[in-house]
């Protein structure tokens, strides 16, 4: 609660000036007493703004995801996504880096290229390197195989994997 003490004359003054009798002398009480204003009740608040309807919003699908399918690959831009695969890849036949060499990845059957040293996760895992399995492995290496030596994080770029792709199936 807020309580206002102003004395008699600027009281008399606010009230003139503010209702219109600024032209007027503002009168001094007889006595500089000072003025205790009423309590002053608070406010009402204002009303809470109408809830919304007590509609149920309906849920807005999950967005369809990518698939291979949907996208073009393009094989140029593809070599330059491979760049960042190179410190453990080739695509040249029979020779092998830290990773297996990928000439002829697409449709291989994952842990067939002999003397590679593949994880077990990789040798056991009866996989084939469809386009649509590369890119979902591509994705995310280790979430798909776990247990894979490949510690590369994936490519999250959808149009990235399927560039990527397209290059690999020109090196066959």
């Amino acid at each position: 609660m807020r309580v206002l003490t102003l004395s008699g004359f600027t009281l008399v003054a606010l009230l003139t000036t503010a209702c219109g009798g600024a032209d007027k002398p503002a009168e001094t009480p007889a006595a500089e007493t000072p003025v205790v204003a009423a309590p002053v009740a608070p406010a009402a608040e204002a009303p809470a703004p109408a809830a919304a309807p007590a509609t149920v919003a309906a849920a807005a699908p999950a967005p369809a995801a990518v698939t291979y399918a949907s996208l073009t690959g393009d094989a140029a831009k593809g070599e330059k996504v491979f760049a960042q695969c190179k410190a453990c890849h080739v695509v040249e036949a029979g020779k092998n880096r830290v990773g297996p060499s990928l000439w002829a990845v697409v449709g291989r059957t994952s842990g067939s290229i002999a003397g590679f040293n593949y994880s077990k996760a990789n040798k056991e895992s009866g996989v084939t390197w469809s386009e649509d399995v590369l890119f979902t492995y591509l994705e995310a290496p280790a979430k798909f195989m776990p247990g894979t030596r490949m510690a590369f994080g994936g490519l999250k770029s959808p149009q990235d994997r399927a560039d990527v792709i397209a290059y690999l199936k020109t090196k066959a």
